[in-house]
């Protein structure tokens, strides 16, 4: 066995296995009630995820972040077990009709959890014009983060970041694929040689059941994020678009029988098609509001939704993905030789 399939072998059986053993940062995926007034102290329910509230209780607080400096910090907290807890604030009078406020809890134990836009507080007119005496400023060295070995705990996305691995990644190797596939479609037509088309051919194909795995995986990635199969969102419509233009590549192929003209309308068709993906996936989406991250202003996968931890698993994810393809590409290769040999016998 070459050292490359066999790199391919254990990166992919680490992908596995740290994909899906390594557990999540603490965090808070829930908190009630949602909508609170001002002027007033008002017993929140924080539901927490991979937390030890129970464990760390002697140091744990509860923050109301307002902006960047000054936040709320909990008057009274009661435990309830190592993922509940209930917290009163006591809010003061705010400026303007309503902000959104995002909820830490620190402790020795988990560090930090965060809930971004945990609360939605309004300004209560019938109250008496409170003060913002009870406004502390956050004490930013005492939120720290939890060491280790630990995949970011992200809002919505939950256990389900975990497909950073298979989707995205799936992706990323389909296009390197496929710019194999064009580099040798190119070459035949350079240079006509059959070693040419059925490299390109084979590469192409590959990258193509890539690109249906990675339609797949984003599908059950929706369902479990969006609420849905499947949107008009255009990023994913763009790809199925791609997708299709690629599937007529092998319905092409598959309609000519004579092997040179084959090979030349295929090599064409391979670099009409791979130009057609760039606008369809890289410019139009961007140029539309979009659900997908990196396209209409939604953030691409940066910061804590791909921290250093989640690069340690992804990187080896494109790498493997990629030299396995070639693998199988390879073998189709040898096979279709195979067949190109038989019929030139016969």
């Amino acid at each position: 066995m070459s050292w490359w399939k066999l790199l391919s072998v254990i990166l992919l059986l680490y992908v596995l296995i740290a994909g899906f053993l390594v557990p999540l940062k603490p965090g808070i995926i829930n908190l009630t009630p949602f909508n609170i007034k001002s002027s007033t102290t008002t017993k929140l329910s924080i539901q927490g995820y991979n937390t030890h509230f129970k464990t760390g209780e002697t140091t744990l607080q509860a923050w109301l972040k307002i902006d960047s400096v000054n936040g709320y910090k909990a008057t009274n907290i009661q435990v309830l077990d190592e993922t509940h807890l209930t917290a009163d604030f006591a809010i003061g009078d705010i400026t303007g009709e309503s902000r959104d406020a995002a909820l830490l809890v620190t402790n020795d134990v988990d560090q930090t959890a965060l809930l971004p836009s945990a609360v939605r507080i309004s300004k209560d007119e019938t109250a008496q014009v409170g003060t913002n005496l009870r406004l502390q400023k956050l004490p930013y060295s005492e939120f720290g983060t939890k060491k280790g070995f630990l995949f970011p705990f992200r809002s919505i996305l939950y256990e389900t970041v975990r497909n950073t691995f298979f989707h995205v990644s799936i992706w990323m190797s389909m296009f390197a694929l496929l710019l194999v596939g064009l580099f040798y479609s190119i070459k035949y037509l350079i240079k006509p040689d059959i070693h040419s088309d059925i490299t390109a051919s084979s590469f192409n194909l590959i990258a193509i059941v890539y690109g249906m795995i990675g339609l797949a995986t984003g599908s059950v990635w929706a369902k479990f994020t969006w609420g849905t199969w499947w949107t008009t969102d255009i990023k994913l419509n763009m790809a199925a678009v791609s997708m299709l233009i690629y599937l007529a590549y092998t319905l092409l192929r598959a309609a000519i029988d004579d092997v040179d003209k084959r090979a030349k309308l295929s090599s064409i068709y391979s670099i009409f098609a791979f130009v057609a993906m760039i606008p369809l996936l890289f410019v139009l989406p961007r140029m539309t509001s979009s659900l997908h991250p990196g396209n209409g202003g939604n953030p691409a996968l940066g910061g804590e939704d791909l921290d250093n931890t989640l690069r340690m698993v992804f990187y080896p994810a494109i790498i493997g993905l990629f030299l396995f393809g070639m693998w199988i590409a390879t073998i189709r290769m040898r096979i279709e030789t195979l067949f190109y040999k038989k019929s030139i016998q016969s």
